[in-house]
């Protein structure tokens, strides 16, 4: 099948990351604390919003959110930074530096990894390609299959990532881009299920690489009046092994994350922080011999 060995061809990218790729074991009866900070549309806004601004005057800005994550990561070591998205489009800083600007600070506050939205495409694949360089950290795309396009390889269908022993599966899905972005510039890129992509990803992530917990990035909307168009509280639903979905797109912004039951009839988290940087996500999750015992989550402004 043209889904499967996409995933096939493209899942040896989905590296390890520390301590090469070796699986660790836990301590009887050692409880371990792992935080995720998010982000999400952030729409090239560097600079906090005016004074004058009618619903969110002197929020937001890049340094802001820096000052919060590293006050965070003096907090808690084990802690990853992801972002949902649509990290281009929005203020002159795209127009003049064509995305560069945005992801040399995202660099500088050492991001993670970051999936795509469809206004990372503004400026066509070329203008994306050329400014990945400037980007110090991972994409992560599982349901756009860029193999007939410039982007083949530069992105990673999933990751994964170890903090103090415990795996974490992350993979990111995106919304369909025809109809809301001009083809040329998107070009052969071809769009995959989500729902179909992230029951792949989640059967690799969970039952081949034993992960500890698994993250989807995705930029599909948190939810629609159109209840057949595929979103975060539909993906929640119609999958299983999903701990946490950060979602983007819709510019939704929850105080803390939805709690929604996955097929199986278990908890998945669904979080979104609006937009254009304005407050940082923060999700806790605390386990206890590899199972996951508690967790919480909160939207803080920035």
């Amino acid at each position: 099948m043209k889904r499967r060995n996409f995933i096939q061809q493209t899942a040896a990218t989905g590296a390890f990351i520390g301590l090469g790729g070796l699986s660790l074991s836990f301590s009887e009866n050692t409880k371990k604390h792992i935080t995720i900070l998010h982000t999400n549309d952030v729409h090239s806004h560097i600079e906090p919003l005016g004074p004058n601004d009618p619903r969110n005057p002197n929020m937001g800005g890049v340094a802001r959110r820096a000052t919060l994550v590293e006050q965070i990561r003096a907090e808690n070591p084990n802690t990853l930074l992801l972002d949902a998205g649509d990290i281009f489009q929005g203020t002159p800083y795209f127009n003049f530096y064509g995305g560069e600007l945005e992801f040399k600070l995202m660099s500088k506050l050492k991001y993670d990894a970051a999936t795509l939205g469809n206004h990372d495409f503004d400026n066509g694949l070329n203008g994306l390609l050329s400014q990945m360089p400037h980007a110090e950290f991972d994409f992560i795309s599982s349901n756009y299959d860029f193999s007939n396009t410039i982007l083949d390889g530069q992105t990673s269908p999933f990751k994964i990532f170890k903090k103090d022993g415990v795996k974490i599966g992350v993979f990111g899905v995106g919304v369909e881009l025809k109809g809301l972005v001009n083809e040329s510039l998107y070009k052969e890129t071809e769009y995959l299920d989500p729902v179909e992509i992230a029951t792949e990803m989640t059967r690799i992530l969970k039952q081949e690489q034993n992960c500890d917990l698994v993250i989807c990035l995705s930029h599909l909307g948190y939810e629609y009046k159109n209840e057949s168009k595929i979103s975060d509280v539909l993906l929640a639903n119609q999958t299983k092994d999903i701990d946490l979905i950060i979602g983007g797109h819709t510019h939704t912004f929850l105080n803390k994350p939805t709690i929604l039951q996955n097929l199986e009839g278990k908890k998945v988290l669904v979080n979104q922080v609006g937009c254009y940087g304005l407050y940082l996500g923060r999700i806790d999750f605390y386990l206890d011999n590899g199972n996951k015992v508690d967790s919480s989550g909160v939207s803080i402004g920035v």
